[in-house]
């Protein structure tokens, strides 16, 4: 599982401290995400020593929620922001957490291809300070910060 060169996942990294529920705050666009809002993940240590994701979102084109639950796993050290991914059965790829706060009530997260982005958070809304920071850090490690979406968490359903 590859990383980008000019990308560095986080050390020191816990991941009983980034369990539980993410709500997704800006994303790249991508077909599996494509026309959802109210997007969650949530993270479950599994039996194996792996880690449960559970991807939820409402599609507003198709008015109904959309789930897709997963599997991820370290790729090397337990203390460094680096696991492979897969919804696919044996197809994995990186899930590399670039940048958290102490706390995990945020983080980064990309793939081997910067073509993947996700800003995720513990509360639906984040400051207007923390957007720009995400904005300019995403934009100087060159992804496409001019196509991000900033998904719409404010409709319960």
């Amino acid at each position: 599982m590859s990383i980008p060169d000019n990308i560095t996942p986080v050390g020191d990294f816990e991941i009983d401290k980034y369990l539980g529920k993410w709500y997704e705050i800006a994303r790249l666009d991508h077909s599996f995400e494509r026309d959802l809002q109210n997007v969650t993940a949530e993270y479950v240590m599994r039996n194996d020593g792996g880690v449960k994701v559970i991807n939820r979102g409402f599609n507003i084109i198709d008015n109904e929620w959309k789930t897709a639950e997963g599997k991820a796993y370290f790729v090397e050290e337990k203390n460094i922001g680096h696991l492979k991914v897969s919804f696919f059965g044996s197809f994995y790829s990186s899930y590399i957490i670039f940048e958290s706060d102490k706390n995990y009530q945020y983080a980064f997260v990309t793939s081997s291809s910067q073509s993947y982005l996700w800003f995720l958070s513990r509360t639906p809304t984040v400051s207007d300070e923390l957007k720009q920071q995400f904005i300019s850090q995403v934009k100087a490690l060159g992804f496409a910060s001019e196509e991000l979406i900033f998904v719409d968490q404010s409709t319960r359903r």
